[in-house]
């Protein structure tokens, strides 16, 4: 399978961990982790941290234990990807994406992507629709679990009404963000540890 150890220079260690939240362990740890997702032949370091040559699929990202059960985990990947096509990682996507989920990830941050990864259409903003693939990932479209339209109509209405702020009908990134501020539990559960 090559050689799965993971080495970075001390001075890119130190780049990554300057622009990023993480500590040098969990750099690491996401280097050896990353490398272990590419194929056989491209499992060596150099290659991994060169973003035109070595990329994992996300289709492979998608298998991590960590993102698997996520129901935004293609948005995940879809957000953190410098790809043209939004197809695979490199590896600096990759520290990008575990560096918004830590721990130490600022709440700005940390809405700041959450809001680009329910923004479904890309459009900047949250509209009926966004909230309508939200709610439905949330709580799944089995028919005992998927909402009606009529529960769907209002539970839409009700996060309009309280986020809205300059009612147009849509949910811009300052008013979620300002509603999120308003929830202290958000930027806990808002990780992926690997």
């Amino acid at each position: 399978m090559g050689s799965s150890t993971s080495q970075l220079s001390k001075e890119l260690l130190s780049e990554y961990q300057e622009l990023t939240f993480l500590t040098k362990q969990e750099i690491l740890l996401a280097h050896k982790t990353f490398i272990e997702l590419l194929p056989p032949e491209s499992q060596n370091v150099v290659d991994s941290l060169t973003a035109q040559v070595s990329r994992v699929p996300t289709e492979k990202v998608l298998t991590l234990p960590e993102l698997k059960a996520n129901p935004f985990k293609d948005r995940i990947c879809r957000v953190f990807s410098t790809a043209p096509e939004k197809d695979s990682l490199s590896f600096e996507d990759f520290l990008d994406l575990l560096s918004v989920f830590s721990d130490a990830a600022t709440p700005d941050i940390k809405s700041h992507y959450a809001f680009r990864i329910f923004d479904f259409d890309d459009d900047g903003t949250l509209n009926k629709e966004d909230l309508k693939q939200l709610v439905n990932r949330l709580t799944g479209t089995e028919e005992d679990t998927q909402l009606s339209p009529s529960e769907m109509n209002q539970l839409i209405q009700n996060i309009l009404e309280e986020s809205d702020i300059d009612r147009d009908g849509t949910i811009n990134l300052s008013e979620f963000q300002h509603v999120i501020s308003r929830s202290p539990d958000f930027t806990s559960s808002f990780k992926i540890v690997l």
